[in-house]
């Protein structure tokens, strides 16, 4: 007979699995979905829930699911509840200025800007297969996983906050079209479905909250790295110690920014 403890262990190690090694279908979906052009999407496979495709892929069973509308059936309901521990990195962007830039936009102007910004953060960050954890209010949260984001997943995260803050402006010739801050840190997380009545894909742990603490640290065009992590792009960059709010000691990090690209070209068309 199978105990509680057993079937746990089973599950935290089948996801282990997924998070570490992925599986083809997984992958194979993701390099196709996040190409067509529908918002919003599943957060997992990248299946996208809008348009025409997400009519014709949520008849083939990508619908939202019940218990995460961020998710589609297939990766919320295929999967138990749980997950596992393993290594992850973490992206968190926050826009600058954005309770003083509400007050002179007026609410519907605000609104529309922030809507921008999603659609662009989601277009450059699943470019380097990022797993888009959450869109709230003036902030991006994404973790990258290796069986969802390859094998250079810390690498990765990095390119992508360069990407981000390449999208939005910062390096171009005219400049940035909103003020944006961002960080990545890595180490263990617990990923996986979390929830009860509704599930979540998401990740849990130090790892995260140091990540969103060092965001707060970025000045408007910075990117802040952990440091060790993706020590090659790193090479040569100015340092930084953080203080972050509740924490005993002080994290080291890597100060990142985009250097003038000129007018030609679109930042957010970089390729991975």
């Amino acid at each position: 007979m199978t105990t509680d403890a057993g079937r746990e262990a089973a599950t935290s190690e089948q996801w282990r699995t997924l998070l570490t090694e992925g599986h083809a279908a997984l992958v194979r979906a993701r390099r196709v979905f996040r190409h067509l052009p529908a918002e919003p999407r599943c957060k997992m496979c990248s299946n996208p829930f809008g348009g025409v495709a997400g009519r014709v892929l949520g008849a083939a069973g990508f619908s939202p699911s019940r218990k995460n509308p961020n998710l589609c059936t297939r990766c919320c309901d295929a999967l138990p509840a749980g997950g596992a521990e393993v290594d992850v990195a973490v992206l968190f962007a926050d826009v600058r200025g954005s309770t003083a830039l509400a007050e002179r936009a007026g609410a519907k102007d605000f609104a529309a800007l922030l809507n921008r910004f999603y659609f662009t953060a989601t277009r450059a960050l699943l470019r380097y297969d990022a797993v888009i954890d959450k869109l709230i209010g003036d902030e991006v949260m994404a973790f990258f996983v290796p069986g969802i984001s390859g094998g250079e997943y810390r690498r990765r995260a990095v390119e992508a906050g360069l990407a981000l803050l390449r999208a939005v402006g910062y390096g171009s010739s005219e400049g940035p079209w909103i003020e944006l801050g961002a960080a990545v840190n890595a180490g263990i997380a617990y990923v996986g479905n979390i929830g009860t009545a509704v599930v979540d894909f998401t990740a849990l742990g130090d790892t995260v909250n140091v990540a969103a603490r060092m965001q707060q640290h970025a000045a408007a065009g910075e990117l802040l790295v952990a440091e060790g992590v993706a020590t090659d792009l790193a090479a040569g960059a100015p340092g930084r110690t953080l203080v972050l709010r509740g924490r005993e000691h002080p994290i080291d990090a890597v100060v990142l920014t985009t250097p003038s690209r000129g007018a030609s070209g679109d930042p957010s068309e970089d390729a991975p």
